[in-house]
């Protein structure tokens, strides 16, 4: 039997219809696996050996009712066979180090995903640089003036950090916004942060399309998430609409642009977002979206997650 560990933020404070961890929760207990439950703080490491304070979990299919914690027990990662880790971001220092931790653990034997030194390596914004024939002009910097350049040229620019997840402190920027300097001197912290900036795309109006790559093929269906009248994100956490569209013919280019570097890093679930022609981020952390997809195309894409794991087990 598959034992799957699951390292995530509180499954109490999760919203069950829309969470795509769950999905896969629900997805690896109908198969038969036994599911252990870890937060980030339960990990630590005892004399080089990976450990963890885990409970055993039962999950549902249900908004009101969706998980039982059951029996406790602190034990070595290596007992596990496989490990998702799902936790959300910010990615911050505490975050490289729980991928230290994942890392000896994959060391033992124990399959993660996404693996540890592909999500250390894969930054959710700046590893569309790897990939310039798919994306928007950009720019990555901490400084003001040359972000106010950036801005001159392109007259109207989207400035965001690149750390964060879910739209948060995402601004849209034109030279005529009074409050330029304070923005800029916010995102950058007074030119001491790293912060990018990318050319606004005005097809952000008909959806930010979220696609979803498993094992580096492209589920053949997107989200684009529709932002809110008056709103520039269009991030479901910021109020946007999730409509479901096929791929377009871009979007499959797109995809096996991307594709092979994803499964050479060793990242198997993957959420590209594309604004019109262009790919704007990786989400390697805890890309979502599964449960919207399944419900308007009749799929279940987290059992094509577990078909690829379970082969890797094999």
């Amino acid at each position: 039997m598959i034992k799957l560990g699951v390292v995530m933020d509180p499954i109490a404070g999760i919203k069950p219809g829309k969470d795509s961890t769950l999905a896969m929760l629900i997805e690896a207990q109908a198969r038969g696996w036994t599911l252990w439950y870890m937060e980030q703080g339960d990990l630590y490491l005892r004399d080089a050996r990976p450990r963890a304070r885990m409970r055993q979990l039962t999950v549902r299919d249900d908004k009101r009712d969706w998980f039982t914690l059951g029996a406790e027990r602190d034990s070595g990662l290596e007992e596990l066979n496989v490990v998702l880790m799902r936790k959300d971001p910010p990615f911050d220092i505490e975050y490289v180090y729980t991928t230290y931790l994942l890392e000896l653990a994959e060391a033992a034997g124990v399959m993660v995903v996404n693996r540890p030194q592909g999500l250390r390596n894969t930054n959710e914004k700046l590893s569309i640089a790897w990939f310039p024939q798919c994306s928007a002009p950009s720019l990555v910097t901490s400084n003001s003036a040359r972000l106010r350049e950036f801005l001159l040229e392109h007259r109207d620019i989207i400035v965001k950090p690149l750390e964060a997840m879910g739209g948060e402190s995402v601004f849209r920027v034109t030279p005529d916004n009074p409050n330029l300097n304070v923005i800029f001197e916010v995102m950058t912290r007074h030119s001491t942060r790293l912060t990018m900036a990318q050319r606004y795309i005005p097809e952000i109006t008909q959806g930010d399309k979220r696609i979803l790559m498993v094992d580096g093929e492209p589920v053949p269906y997107a989200l684009a998430r529709i932002p809110a009248p008056g709103e520039t994100r269009a991030n479901l956490a910021a109020g946007g609409q999730g409509v479901g569209v096929p791929l377009s013919e871009r979007d499959r280019w797109i995809c096996a642009q991307v594709g092979p570097e994803l499964k050479r890093r060793g990242l198997m679930f993957v959420g590209l977002d594309v604004i019109g022609e262009y790919l704007t981020e990786i989400n390697v952390t805890s890309p979502t979206c599964i449960r919207e997809l399944d419900a308007q195309f009749g799929l279940n894409i987290s059992a094509q997650l577990m078909d690829r794991i379970a082969a890797r087990l094999a």
